[in-house]
């Protein structure tokens, strides 16, 4: 046989080693699979039937929780909106003062050019005195009702995995799958038939 020949067909002079049927390795691999996926079950329908019971219960806490945190919000505004509404209504209506009868008198000294202070707007940029004790007030009770709320916290899981969008079934039926892939390829590739 030289370079030159194109034939490489040795007429059946080599024939192809045979392969033994000791699968034992095979079998074992596939039995420590089945194995890890049946206790996988398992313990995945322990955690949904203990799971379930609790369920109910944490529930029923966290909706008692929220009606609480609710209530305590509402009565909190309540009281809130309350002072706001009695300091408005205070700064607006008339108080009863008395009133004194101006008596002429002659005037004593010369008109000065400094201005005298209205004492009603004597606060920053004509701002009156009680608009800004009202609204004094009205930070003062917001800040006391944030400082005595509690932040509500989340204690729930993420659902961003792969067994959330799949769920239990579905996990199970691609392992299932996996499995019979495995043994489909196996078997095609020791098939004791050769094409010659």
């Amino acid at each position: 046989m030289s370079f030159d020949e194109t034939n490489f067909d040795d007429n059946g002079e080599a024939p192809l080693p045979e392969e033994s049927n000791n699968n034992r390795t095979f079998l074992v691999a596939v039995g420590i699979l089945g194995g890890i996926i049946l206790i996988s079950v398992a313990c995945l329908t322990g955690v949904w039937f203990f799971g379930s019971r609790n369920s109910a219960s944490v529930q029923q806490t966290e909706v008692a929780n929220a009606a609480i945190t609710t209530a305590t919000a509402n009565a909190v505004n309540e009281t809130v909106n309350r002072a706001i509404t009695a300091t408005f209504e205070a700064s607006i209506l008339p108080t009863a003062t008395t009133t004194f009868t101006i008596t002429p008198t002659s005037p004593v000294g010369v008109a000065s050019s400094t201005p005298t202070p209205d004492p009603a707007f004597a606060g920053l940029n004509g701002t009156s005195i009680a608009q800004t004790a009202t609204i004094g007030a009205a930070y003062t009770q917001a800040a006391l009702a944030a400082l005595s709320t509690v932040p509500p916290t989340s204690t729930a899981l993420p659902n961003t995995g792969f067994a959330d969008e799949f769920g239990l079934p579905g996990i199970v039926v691609m392992a299932l799958a996996f499995v019979i892939v495995i043994l489909l390829a196996r078997r095609l590739r020791t098939s004791p038939e050769t094409i010659r």
